[in-house]
């Protein structure tokens, strides 16, 4: 199997996590967004990251390829058999891809991404409000999810993949979550982060 899209990217992320936690074989190809590449063009008709190429086989989206992932290599199991705690990890595999990861990101884009690969300044007051104003409600939300070392089920699922990815990138821009004021959240990451399945994927972001 061939990943294509760049370590940096939370929804590359995803899928390399996915991918070390069932110990799946596969080939790392870092790009970026509409990249020249014919074989990611070929994979990914919208252009964006990640996608993948499995023997022919070709898909883009983070959770459409996890959910591939899933049935292909079923084992260990990312995705719970209880009905109500397979809802709530949909939930937050939605929460985390399209409320959570791109205010996460802000400070990633102003502090790493802009100065460091696009020749622009840094702008805090983008940094702040996201700090200061947007991310407070998701970190008081997730605070009064969290009643475990996982979110659902007991186990370790996409759901903790989904929430967990965008924090590399946010702890990489010199920010952390206050422990002080989201305790449970605070070490809820601490331990995602250092997981092998997510230490192996972020080792990809050289890419």
């Amino acid at each position: 199997m061939i990943v294509y899209g760049t370590g940096y990217s939370p929804f590359v992320r995803k899928v390399l996590v996915s991918l070390a936690e069932k110990g799946a074989a596969y080939e790392h190809v870092p790009c970026m967004f509409h990249d020249a590449d014919a074989g990611f063009q070929a994979a990914s008709a919208l252009g964006k990251i990640p996608a993948i190429d499995d023997q022919g086989f070709k898909l883009a989206d983070s959770s459409a390829i996890q959910w591939y992932l899933e049935r292909r290599h079923p084992a260990p199991a990312l995705v719970p058999s209880d009905p109500q705690a397979l809802g709530r990890m949909v939930w937050f595999d939605k929460f985390g891809d399209t409320e959570l990861v791109f205010k996460l990101l802000v400070p990633f884009v102003e502090r790493v991404m802009k100065p460091n690969m696009m020749g622009k300044p840094c702008d805090e007051a983008a940094v702040a409000k996201a700090l200061e104003k947007d991310l407070p409600p998701l970190f008081d939300y997730l605070e009064s999810q969290i009643a475990g070392e996982f979110l659902v089920g007991g186990a370790f699922s996409l759901a903790d993949i989904a929430i967990g990815t965008g924090f590399y990138n946010f702890q990489f821009a010199k920010c952390e979550v206050d422990a002080g004021r989201w305790p449970k959240l605070a070490a809820y990451v601490a331990a995602i982060l250092t997981r092998p399945s997510f230490v192996t994927a972020m080792d990809a972001r050289k890419g």
